[in-house]
Order: structure tokens, then sequence, then C-alpha cells
């Protein structure tokens, strides 16, 4: 391998189901804790008859008294009748409030659609009537509801956001939609929920709630096509980017580079990670990527190519101005 390093380490924290920030979230948090109250209460009661069975085995009649008939009514009421009217209970639950509240939104009941692509292993987000194509980062306005639409070039993946709502699943040759409503700006990690091939663990998404203003300015600017490089070293470096087989993967609108295989790199420098949202989008890791990028993401379609480190840091001052 060459020299360098790049921080495989994850950059996402905080992927807690119990942390809720939507409606659609809230509602499976609810019916969580119920669930698991109600399975330390058997536990308990089960516990609890399991001592007096064994204080009393030697004893001809129930602590209660009523010897083999109140024992007949013990495991009719407890092991039969119970376990009827909890299950029913939970199943009217989830179907009333919980799986209704969390179902793919209604045609013309969110105010945005954004259409999401698992590959392997990176997530394609377009926003339909707008330009803007971007990777690995969500945006979307805060208090909106948002129809997230997905599929896969590739194989079947998953698209969980924890505090936002359910998983859905992506299945090639088909369309799963999600609603996704952030009731405060932040971010919220999300992840690849279904095993998808060598890097599955390192397939996550941020998604970015911010105000409405700042988001119709992001998306403003994330249509746009690229500029081109200013000064003699980013303009190097987008000659070999056209030149040296990066185009053939990636695409920069704005110039000849159309490539479908890895994602859209037109305002790269905008994104705060790279890789799947494994590692920090700053020059540092940057250089470290494009000199040995198996290093950090091993199984990934990115190639090492045969750059010396002057053209390596010719094309990290043009990436870094794709904003």
């Amino acid at each position: 391998m060459s020299g360098g390093s790049v921080r495989p380490a994850t950059l996402l924290a905080g992927q807690n189901v119990l942390h809720p920030h939507s409606p659609a979230e809230h509602s499976i948090t609810v019916l969580w804790w119920v669930m698991l109250g109600g399975a330390w209460i058997g536990l308990t009661l089960v516990a609890v008859l399991l001592v007096l069975g064994w204080v009393r085995r030697n004893r001809d009649a129930l602590p209660f008294g009523g010897g083999e008939r109140a024992a007949t009514r013990l495991v009719v009421g407890l092991g039969i009748v119970t376990p009827i009217l909890v299950l029913t209970g939970l199943f009217l639950w989830s179907d009333i409030f919980v799986i209704r509240s969390t179902a793919a939104p209604a045609r013309g009941s969110t105010a945005l659609t954004v259409q999401v692509t698992g590959h392997q292993w990176f997530w394609e987000i377009r926003y339909p009537g707008m330009k803007a194509v971007t990777a690995n980062e969500l945006h979307i306005p805060v208090d909106t509801r948002v129809n997230v639409v997905g599929t896969t070039a590739d194989v079947i993946h998953s698209l969980w956001v924890p505090e936002l709502n359910r998983k859905i699943d992506l299945i090639p040759g088909r369309t799963n939609s999600v609603l996704l409503y952030a009731d405060r700006v932040g971010t919220y990690p999300g992840q690849c929920a279904e095993f998808c091939g060598l890097q599955h663990a390192h397939m996550e998404l941020l998604v970015v709630a911010e105000p409405r203003a700042r988001f119709e300015q992001w998306l403003h600017g994330e249509s746009g096509s690229a500029r081109p490089g200013t000064g003699a070293e980013a303009q190097r470096g987008q000659q070999l980017f056209l030149t040296e087989g990066c185009a053939d993967c990636h695409q920069i609108r704005g110039t000849s580079a159309q490539g479908q295989v890895g994602p859209d790199l037109t305002h790269v420098a905008s994104r705060t990670t790279l890789a799947g949202a494994t590692i920090p989008n700053d020059r540092t890791d940057l250089t470290a990527w494009l000199r040995d990028p198996q290093r950090a993401k091993p199984g990934n379609k990115m190639p090492e190519l045969p750059l010396s480190s002057r053209d390596i840091a010719a094309l990290v001052s043009y990436l870094e101005e794709l904003k």
C-alpha cells in the first residue's frame, strides 16, 4: 500500500430509536416502552408464581386456597385469557396508531419529494424538478413532511433513520416510500439496515434538517453547475480529473465528466463527509482517500490511480473548490 492513512472510524453517533424527533418515531417509541413494561410485568408475575410454587411445593393448597379448581382458573386466566387480551390490545394499538402514523405518505400529502438510490456503498440523492444531485447527505426543511422515494441500483438495501421513522427496503426494479419529518433543526444519522456486501457497515447517511430559508439556499446552490477551477493548481487538477480516469466514474455538471458509477461530485466540497459518511471531508482525509481508497473502505469500486503526490495535491485543490 502507498503511504498515508484514512481514519476509518465512523463519524456518526447517536442512532437512537428511543430518541424520537418526529411524530412517526414517537409512536414507535411509545409502543416499545409499553411492550417493555408489559414484558417486565409478565416476567415479574411468572417469577413470583415460581417462587410461591417452590415455597409451597410440599403443601396441598395454593396460598390463596381453592385447591385444583383454583389452579385451573389460574392457568386459564393467566396462561390463556390474559395473553389473548394483551396481544389483541397491542395489535390494535399497532394498527391504529403506529402503522398508520409511520406508513408511506399519501399522494399529495407532502411538501417535498426526494429520491434516494442505494449503491454499493453510498446513497445517491436527487430532488425531482431540480438539477441537484448529492450523496450521503439528505437535506430537508425542518417541520416539513418529506416523501422519500427509495430504490436501488444493485442489491437490496434498507434505508433507516432511527430518530425520524421506521426502515424501508430498497429492492431492484421497485420503489418504496417513507415519510421523514424532523421537529427540530439538527443532523440525524441513518444507516443501511440490510446486509448488502463487504462495506455494508460503512454505508451511512446524514439527514440534515434546517430552516426553510437555509434549505432553499442550499438546494439552489446544489442545482447549479460546477465552476471552473481557479488558480494554476486547481486548473491543473481539473484537467487531471477529466483525463486520468476520474471522469469515467464520476459526474461534474458543467464539464465533460459524465460518469455514473460513483457519486456525483459537482458540489462535493459542500459535503461534510466522504466515502459513505465514514470519513470527514477535509484536505488530509481527501488526500489519503485519493491516494489509497481501498485502505479506508476495502472492496469499494474506486480504483487506486497511478498518480504522483503532486497530481493528487492538484486534484484535491480542484475538488475543494467544488462548493
